[in-house]
């Protein structure tokens, strides 16, 4: 069983400080690429959905998320406010009423919709000391979160394409979901008023989910402050169950904020949002990951894909003109000469980098590379051009295959 926060620190991926912070980790440079990757991996997937990409400030007036009604349903989970120029500032608790005022920074059209509004922010949750952990509880959150603006009659259909997107991913990454939550509301007052809206919400997202062909069940008092959601469940190696990516359907921050749009008709029409995050929090994400995989992560999300492993000395200047020629296709590459040590431990230490090649006298001749993969595989001698050229084919297709026969 593998715990993130140990692999973290023995790969040289984040760690903490305590003059930053409990809940506050550092990325370091192998976890930053692993971070950079997966973010681009997200905006390029949701470009080609649609989406646009914005970005909005942390902070925000406090009357901001009185409006939104996150000061009176969420407020024990935010910071305090903090006094600037005779007004009370807060680091926002989640995205959502920063991407309404956008919407509704000039007029819409009908025909602008369904309006796909995507950011990858920070946003920040008071967490207690007792729960932090590693990168699953954390206080402060890069969130990969999008409100889809649209309208009723297309809401239904924009949830069913954010759980296609989710579905693509995790097939990318080599994680699943456990199972489907349709997360309803309970007892208590945490929630706002307007049953019909309430029930309007839970018909479309169980269309979503039927249209969808996953199973799911129903479960209350799981929903968000303003609606029900769909939460894709995920296990760790130790049997904890945690939420990784939502979809929400939203009738009530529409209301709340005075969304409108004009219809064909020439009206002012009412959109809905639905809320929905493909790998929600990076460092959520990024955990699990670590945990699923022990650190073995998919080719392409490896913070290092190609060690080129030079035999001896005279085979260095070689090894390092491989490691050229890769940069230039896109991969991460790096030398392990015969001063990092034996070529045997050399090997024992890239265990979970995907792809070694050895580079002895004769294969430096020949401009060729023995290819060894990290599931113990090898594929054989090959010329290092064919070798490259297939290995930058696989990383660019993404999903988990080490290597696809020729």
């Amino acid at each position: 069983m593998h715990d993130h926060r140990r692999l973290g620190r023995e790969l040289g991926l984040f760690d903490t400080d305590p003059l930053m912070g409990a809940g506050l980790p550092y990325w370091l440079p192998d976890g930053a690429v692993v971070r950079h990757t997966l973010e681009e991996y997200v905006r390029e997937a949701e470009r080609a959905a649609g989406y646009r990409h914005v970005y909005s400030p942390v902070l925000g007036k406090r009357e901001l998320y009185e409006l939104s009604g996150h000061w009176d349903h969420y407020r024990d989970d935010m910071y305090p406010p903090m006094e600037l120029g005779g007004e009370q500032m807060l680091l926002r608790p989640s995205l959502c009423p920063h991407h309404a005022l956008i919407f509704r920074s000039r007029t819409r059209s009908h025909r602008e919709l369904p309006l796909r509004m995507a950011e990858l922010g920070g946003m920040y949750r008071s967490e207690r000391s007792g729960v932090l952990g590693g990168l699953t509880r954390v206080r402060a959150i890069q969130l990969n979160d999008a409100h889809i603006f649209c309208t009723p009659d297309q809401a239904a259909e924009e949830a069913a394409g954010a759980l296609a997107l989710i579905s693509r991913a995790y097939a990318d990454l080599g994680i699943r979901a456990s199972r489907h939550r349709l997360s309803l509301p309970g007892g208590g007052g945490k929630y706002v008023a307007g049953p019909a809206l309430w029930r309007r919400a839970t018909t479309l997202q169980r269309e979503a989910l039927d249209a969808s062909g996953v199973a799911y069940e129903a479960v209350e008092g799981e929903a968000a402050f303003y609606g029900p959601k769909i939460d894709v469940q995920i296990t760790d190696p130790a049997g904890r169950e945690s939420t990784l990516s939502t979809v929400q359907i939203d009738f009530h921050q529409p209301e709340r904020f005075g969304l409108r749009h004009t219809g064909p008709d020439g009206a002012r029409h009412r959109p809905v949002m639905v809320h929905r995050s493909v790998i929600g929090s990076v460092e959520r994400a990024v955990a699990h990951l670590l945990e699923e995989h022990g650190g073995a992560f998919p080719p392409w999300l490896a913070p290092v894909q190609l060690v080129v492993l030079p035999v001896g000395e005279d085979q260095e200047e070689r090894a390092h003109a491989v490691v050229r020629e890769a940069t230039a296709l896109g991969l991460r590459a790096e030398v392990s000469g015969p001063a990092d040590g034996s070529l045997g431990a050399r090997i024992r230490r890239a265990r979970l980098v995907p792809y070694q090649a050895v580079l002895g006298a004769r294969e430096a001749a020949d401009g060729l590379l023995a290819v060894r993969l990290r599931d113990g595989r090898r594929p054989g001698v090959l010329p290092a051009a064919e070798f490259l050229r297939r290995v930058e084919q696989r990383v660019r297709a993404r999903g988990t295959a080490l290597w696809e026969p020729a």
